[in-house]
């Protein structure tokens, strides 16, 4: 598998993904450059990855100016075509905002900013720490939508406690049902709040986000979970 990190203006954590892609997972990894167009080097067994950050400075609303970015009108047809594609935080974001995953990221319930090291559950309900840093994280579709998702184990991650207890205390934004990942009907786009390409580098004293990677790349790639 080899991956496309698409760098925007803005993009702050191009650079992580690119380094826990790259030297933590020991993956072929090429950055994009927005303006680009052209994504012809890679097949539908690679993936395109949109990072973290800012893009285009979250004027008018986070990740809708990057959702007509000319890079992007190539990963929806990337996508439509069974193309991988993988969104983390602002990625999330701009992936609702183009329609590839169902919802949308509002402002944080607390109207901060929030940046620390917290633990998310998957279907299996294995525990991970992960970091996170957002503003604008809480994730919201009304209940037809939320309902379809859980009836097809759209919904990957949920914030959870140590423990994997699912509590309000342990949702950092107010996203509903605690959702913290989730996934497109076809298993081929996924989007995250939290950074796993933060939590790859033993050097960090964490290393559970190589295990998100491998969650994503085998068994919700190939509908096991």
């Amino acid at each position: 598998m080899k991956f496309g990190v698409v760098v925007f203006p803005g993009s702050n954590c191009d650079r992580d993904m690119y380094n826990a892609l790259v030297h933590d997972l020991n993956q072929e990894c090429i950055m994009l450059w927005h303006k680009d167009s052209d994504l012809s080097e890679f097949t539908t067994e690679d993936c395109i990855v949109l990072p973290g950050g800012f893009s285009y400075g979250d004027y008018l609303r986070t990740g809708a100016i990057a959702r007509f970015s000319p890079i992007m009108q190539s990963i929806i047809e990337f996508a439509k075509n069974g193309g991988k594609v993988l969104g983390v935080c602002n990625g999330f974001q701009i992936l609702c905002e183009s329609h590839l995953l169902p919802g949308a990221l509002l402002r944080n319930n607390n109207q901060q900013y929030v940046c620390k090291n917290l633990y998310i559950k998957d279907v299996q309900d294995k525990v991970y720490k992960i970091p996170i840093a957002h503003g604008e994280g809480r994730y919201y579709a009304d209940d037809a939508t939320l309902d379809i998702l859980e009836k097809n184990n759209q919904v990957l991650f949920r914030y959870c406690d140590e423990k994997g207890n699912l509590v309000p205390e342990a949702n950092p934004n107010g996203s509903v049902r605690n959702i913290a990942g989730i996934c497109n009907e076809t298993r081929n786009v996924f989007g995250m709040m939290p950074h796993p390409e933060r939590a790859c580098s033993s050097l960090l004293g964490n290393t559970d986000g190589r295990k998100i990677f491998e969650i994503l790349f085998s068994e919700v790639m190939e509908g096991v979970i």
